[in-house]
């Protein structure tokens, strides 16, 4: 049987111009309540690497602070899902937040990243329904230690300019 999983609130303002997008916390991320919360998640020491000379935060509220100090949102474009384990590909009932309506609300957004292949499908398919004109979609490589294809510096030198430029 699988566990039902429900996303956390957007880290946003209304200075974000880029919106990290992924499918659904993993199960270590949803016991620490805390976006890529699992230590070998290549996430945080990424942010860290582009937006702050490769010094890791420690504190989550500081990595959220960053992220926004740089004009970055993070988000789920799943609401809920079912899945067993923390694999994206176990996802299964998935259920949609909002995204139309969050960029409505933040009309500064004009590119959305999405961290991984899962979280991309899932929002080709979203757009299949709604609409978001005007905001470029990029498929990212995942910052997951399940990616094994990208080590980090490939991550690194394909993730910095999207979030850079």
């Amino acid at each position: 049987m699988s566990d039902i999983c429900k996303c956390f609130a957007p880290v946003e303002n209304a200075g974000c111009t880029i919106l990290i997008l992924g499918s659904m916390p993993g199960e270590r991320s949803l016991e620490l309540q805390q976006y890529y919360g699992h230590k070998n998640n290549r996430f945080w020491r990424l942010m860290a690497e582009v937006f702050n000379n490769g010094e890791m935060l420690d504190d989550y509220e500081e990595r959220k602070a960053l992220l926004l100090r740089n004009n970055v949102a993070l988000w789920d474009i799943l609401a809920f899902c079912r899945r067993e384990g923390s694999l994206d590909s176990a996802i299964r009932d998935e259920e949609y937040n909002d995204l139309a309506g969050f960029i409505a609300c933040h009309p500064k957004i004009k590119r959305i990243c999405c961290n991984g292949g899962k979280a991309y499908a899932a929002l080709k398919k979203y757009c299949r329904i709604n609409s978001i004109n005007g905001v470029e979609i990029l498929a990212m490589p995942s910052t997951s230690p399940a990616n094994a294809r990208c080590n980090f510096e490939k991550l690194k030198n394909i993730w910095a300019p999207a979030l850079l430029n």
